[in-house]
């Protein structure tokens, strides 16, 4: 089943409202609301936003992993978009992973 990257993003406003307290958000945040210039978050809020991810979606979303492999200028641009499509993927994989396996085959994929 798709993962409903709308909702995601719903999600993810909220916990930016309510890390900010609407303080440096100008309208609505959308896909291509950056972090850094527009939101202007702080490295604090960078770690509230983590915390409140881990505690939203578990092991499921490592946001760490997402930073990791950023440098410092591309981190300074990250996106909201960027965030959902990571979250969207962690929990597709991991659907994917907990699905049941298909009763009526065998061990080699073949019916049993």
């Amino acid at each position: 089943m798709p993962v409903d990257r709308a909702a995601i993003l719903a999600e993810i406003a909220g916990i930016l409202h309510a890390i900010r307290g609407d303080a440096g958000i100008d309208g609505e945040i959308t896909m291509a609301t950056r972090f850094q210039d527009d939101l202007e978050l702080e490295s604090i809020d960078i770690v509230s936003l983590a915390g409140r991810l881990q505690g939203r979606y578990g092991d499921a979303v490592n946001f760490a992993q997402l930073v990791a492999g950023l440098d410092l200028d591309s981190l300074r641009q990250l996106r909201v978009g960027q965030l959902v499509e990571h979250i969207a993927a962690a929990l597709e994989e991991a659907e994917t992973s907990t699905e049941p396996a298909d009763a009526s085959r065998g061990t080699a994929g073949t019916p049993a």
